[in-house]
């Protein structure tokens, strides 16, 4: 019986971003896992229930991109997650959305007051998210590989190193990486990553 891989997807992509990692591995049943939950607390519920349908009452690894990561980092902790491994993931989340709002020119004060805020940049600012993201840090309860762009915008280097050291996670930096991995360069380094992984923990 093969070792089941569920991917789940960054903002924007979907579980057809599973094939690729299917031709990549084929000795793995890779799984894509396309969900709805647009907050934290909303991937807590559908992420438990989309893991237990996929992996079948065993357990998997687990590759998360981007805000996928920063998901399943909060919703698959009390599952049978062999690893996590993740792609450019989202570990600061308070300080990418302090950034958000530095950028918007908003104010906690005006948040706060507000409750939401668009923004011109297209992603909403939540005071409602902002509080649940202070209350709830991310944990670390289950193995995990990191990969990060050394230019990726969204994560400083210095927060996810912090959150790597935290957790005792393998951090693999690609130099001149961006958050998005899509280019053929990107994604050469990213299947040499993954399969190094793979075949060590084989």
């Amino acid at each position: 019986m093969k070792q089941r891989l569920l991917y789940l997807h960054g903002k924007g992509g979907s579980a057809r971003e599973a094939e690729h990692y299917a031709a990549l591995l084929p000795d793995f049943d890779v799984v894509g896992l396309d969900y709805h939950a647009a907050a934290p607390w909303e991937a807590q519920a559908e992420f438990a229930s989309l893991f237990d349908q996929a992996a079948q009452g065993g357990s998997a690894l687990v590759l998360a991109n981007s805000i996928g990561a920063y998901f399943a980092l909060h919703a698959l902790t009390e599952k049978p997650v062999d690893r996590l491994l993740l792609i450019s993931p989202v570990v600061d989340m308070e300080a990418l959305i302090v950034g958000m709002m530095a950028a918007a020119n908003v104010t906690e004060d005006e948040l706060r007051e507000k409750g939401t805020i668009e923004t011109a940049f297209g992603e909403p600012l939540s005071w409602a998210y902002l509080n649940w993201v202070r209350a709830h840090p991310v944990e670390c309860r289950l193995p995990v590989d990191i990969l990060y762009g050394e230019n990726d915008a969204l994560q400083p280097l210095d927060a996810v190193r912090r959150f790597a050291r935290r957790c005792g996670a393998s951090l693999t930096v690609m130099p001149g990486g961006e958050h998005w991995f899509h280019t053929g360069e990107q994604m050469q380094f990213l299947d040499n990553w993954l399969k190094g992984i793979i075949n060590h923990e084989s």
